[in-house]
Formats: structure tokens, C-alpha cells, sequence
């Protein structure tokens, strides 16, 4: 057995924790905290792949091995590594208090329904999107991706951080600074977690499920859920169409270029994308913000007219939706085209459009494809007898970047 011991936050291990072991693999602060049994080898958990194959020699000689590890190491820990390696039957897990039970319980809040995002040795913007999109994330730090990091990332979000540095040592700190304060002070390598909040909505409903919030039952809601002009917004035919090709997924940064109503961009909230809502009638704005509160939604929205604004917008977008644009669509269609990391989506209703949208895309180097839509609802008729009532044709086309990556996110 490889007998894998946790040292979790304020618990130190036990002083014989090593003994009968004849492989010791731990941090240096973890080996010097153990009496070490006579004899036993030691290895320094730095570079994992090498300590990894010298477990592999003593399990293939049947030989105990114990590996010393900070917190809970089945959570974003060196367990996964361990089992995909050995398989989980020959593991013998002892698990600690992880980094962030600690930092919640120091905050006195619950975290049944926070989302937890690694930044340590990963991309730092899939966490940048899960605190922009959900009201309690906690994120795992590591080099190049700490609270000054993830505070420049998020100084306009209305958040708060809860920094929580060297847990359960003498030294810890835990502090509640702003995203702008963050950003502008060294941190050092202490931190352990960040924890982004919300504080209208830290404390969320109670549920039986822990984790984010379920994702809705359904999308492609009718017109009516939304507060609109003179039914200028996207018929929830179209809607539907262009979320499966948009495909937001939480971890995602989406688009919404001449938002309007900003129905697709709060189906994309909804969905758990982080999203931009772009939109030049200061009406359309107040529009946006009302019905993204309206379905409990953050919808980041921003006055002004593309393309131009785009440049504004900061990080590239995973997928951008453009609804409006009129004389200037092509070049609007082109700026997202050469930006977006995964797919644009364009719904055009007039025909005169669509070449010159679809070259934009195809100029971009996307792979182009598309559809025209159109649809009859069931009406009444006086006398209690239903007709066909025909909505507007719309074009929908969309261009994917060939080779796209599809990240999964770990909640």
C-alpha cells in the first residue's frame, strides 16, 4: 500500500506518521516535521514524475511507501496523480483540512455552494470567469496567478477578497481587501487561497446539492421574459440555435456585440459564462442591466459602438455573438472574428449582409457554415380554431477556428 497522509491547515502531523515506511516522499517542511525511520529513503516532492518512479520501484517490490501532503490530497492533490499511476485500491488516503475549508471557516461563511478553480500551474483566466460569473468562488493560487493577479483581472466587478495566507501556521493572515487593492501589493508565496465574493449574494439559498448552482432547466426563453423595444430582440427560434453554437460553459468568456435586449447574453449567463454585453443606445444599456438582474445574472455591460469599443474589452473572448451592426457589420464581424478563440456567431436579418459577413469570418480563417431560419407559431383565431403565424426570417451563420481547444473546468 502507498498510505498517503494529509497535514491538514492547524493539525501538524503526527511525529511517527513515517514509521514502517521504507519510502518517505513529502515537501521539505513535511519531511522535517516526521521522525523518519532508520534506514527509510527520502524524496523531495518537487518535480513530480521523478518521485513518481521511484514509488513505482518499491510498490513493484512490495515495499511501503507513505507520501506527506499538505491539506486534503484528494482535493486538486497529488492523490489523482497517485491513482492514475498505481490505481486507487493500492492508495490509503488520510486526509487533512484542506486550504479551503480553512479559508471559508476563517471567514465564517459556508462553501457547500461556492465553485473552487486551481490557477496553480493552470490558466489563470478560467478562474478570472468562474469569480465573474458565480457570487463565491475560491481560487487556488500559485506562481503568476495570485491575489494581485486575479484582483487586476477583476477590479471593476464588485468583488471582495478574502486573502488567506499561510493557514494554520504562526504566521497566518487572513485578510479582506478590494480587487484594486490586491492588485497593487506583493503578496509573496504564502497565500494559500482566494476566495472572490459577492456580498449581496455570498449567502445563497440552501440546497441539497453542493457546488455552483444547477445550470437552468431550460434556455431559449420566450420573448416575454425579457424587457424589450418594439420586439427588437432575438425570437427565441434563433436564440436557440445560435447558445448551441455559441456552446458557453462556465469557465467561458462570451460576447455580446449590439446586445439590445441582452437576452443572449443573459442565456449565456444563465449557462455560467462570464459575459460582455456590448450595447450603443444608453436605453439598450438600462435594458441589459434590468433583465440580467431580472434572472439573478453579472452581465458586464458596456456603452459604446462597435468596432470600436471592442479594443476596450480587454482578454479575447472564447465566443462573441453579434446582433446588430448595419453599415458596419463586416468590419465589426471581422474585429470579433480576429479575437475570438472559439467561434462567432452573427444573426443577420437582411440578405444584402450576409456575403460580406461571411467573407469576414472566412478572411479571419474561421471555418464559415450557416443557416436560414424560419419559423410559423400556432396562433388563435376567433371561432377557437388555431392559424400559422410566420416570424421574420433571420440568417444565422458562424465561423469555429479550426483546432479549437474544448477545456473541461473543475469545479
Amino acid at each position: 500500500m502507498i498510505t498517503v497522509v494529509g497535514a491538514g491547515t492547524g493539525s501538524p502531523l503526527p511525529e511517527d506518521v513515517a514509521d514502517g515506511a521504507e519510502l518517505v516522499v513529502g515537501g521539505r517542511r513535511h519531511l522535517d516535521a516526521v521522525r523518519l525511520p532508520e534506514g527509510a529513503r527520502t524524496v523531495f516532492l518537487g518535480s513530480l514524475a521523478p518521485a513518481l518512479d521511484t514509488v513505482a520501484e518499491y510498490v513493484a517490490e512490495g515495499r511501503p511507501v507513505t507520501v506527506l501532503a499538505s491539506g486534503d490530497p484528494g482535493f486538486f492533490g497529488i492523490v489523482r496523480a497517485l491513482a492514475e499511476r498505481f490505481g486507487s485500491e493500492r492508495l490509503d488516503v488520510r486526509p487533512g483540512v484542506s486550504s479551503v475549508a480553512a479559508a471559508f471557516a476563517r471567514a465564517g461563511l459556508p462553501w457547500d455552494d461556492a465553485v473552487v478553480a486551481s490557477a496553480h500551474g493552470r490558466d489563470l483566466r478560467t478562474a478570472v470567469h468562474l469569480c465573474r460569473a458565480y457570487p463565491k468562488v475560491a481560487v487556488l493560487t500559485g506562481p503568476g496567478a495570485g491575489p494581485a493577479e486575479l484582483g487586476a483581472a477583476l477590479r471593476d466587478d464588485g468583488r471582495v477578497f478574502v486573502v488567506a495566507s499561510a493557514l494554520g501556521a504562526a504566521e497566518e493572515r487572513v485578510e479582506r481587501v478590494t480587487p484594486a487593492e490586491a492588485a497593487v501589493r506583493e503578496w509573496g508565496t504564502a497565500v494559500s487561497v482566494v476566495l472572490c465574493l459577492d456580498r449581496a449574494r455570498v449567502l445563497g439559498p440552501v440546497r441539497a446539492v453542493a457546488g455552483p448552482r444547477p445550470g437552468p432547466a431550460g434556455w431559449a426563453l420566450d420573448e416575454d421574459a425579457f424587457a424589450h423595444r418594439d420586439s427588437m430582440i432575438t425570437k427565441f427560434e434563433v436564440r436557440a440555435l445560435a447558445l448551441a453554437r455559441l456552446g458557453p460553459r462556465p469557465g467561458d468568456l462570451v460576447w455580446d456585440v449590439g446586445a439590445g435586449s441582452g437576452s443572449v447574453a443573459v442565456e449565456c449567463a444563465r449557462l455560467g459564462a462570464a459575459v460582455t454585453a456590448v450595447e450603443k443606445t444608453p436605453d439598450g444599456v438600462g435594458r441589459v442591466r434590468a433583465n440580467a438582474a431580472a434572472h439573478g445574472v453579472d452581465v458586464r455591460v458596456v456603452h459604446g459602438a462597435a468596432p470600436g469599443v471592442l479594443s476596450g474589452l480587454g482578454e479575447d473572448p472564447d465566443a462573441v455573438f453579434v446582433g446588430g451592426g448595419g453599415r458596419e457589420l463586416p468590419a465589426i464581424v471581422a474585429e470579433c472574428a480576429r479575437r475570438a478563440r472559439r467561434v462567432v456567431v452573427v444573426a443577420v436579418a437582411a440578405l444584402d449582409r450576409v456575403p460580406a459577413a461571411r467573407e469576414a469570418l472566412l478572411g479571419a480563417g474561421l471555418a464559415c457554415d450557416g443557416v436560414l431560419l424560419q419559423s410559423s407559431r400556432l396562433a388563435p383565431l376567433p371561432g377557437d380554431v388555431t392559424r400559422l403565424a410566420a416570424t421574420n426570417p433571420v440568417f444565422l451563420l458562424w465561423g469555429v477556428r479550426p483546432h479549437s481547444r474544448i477545456e473541461g473546468v473543475a469545479p
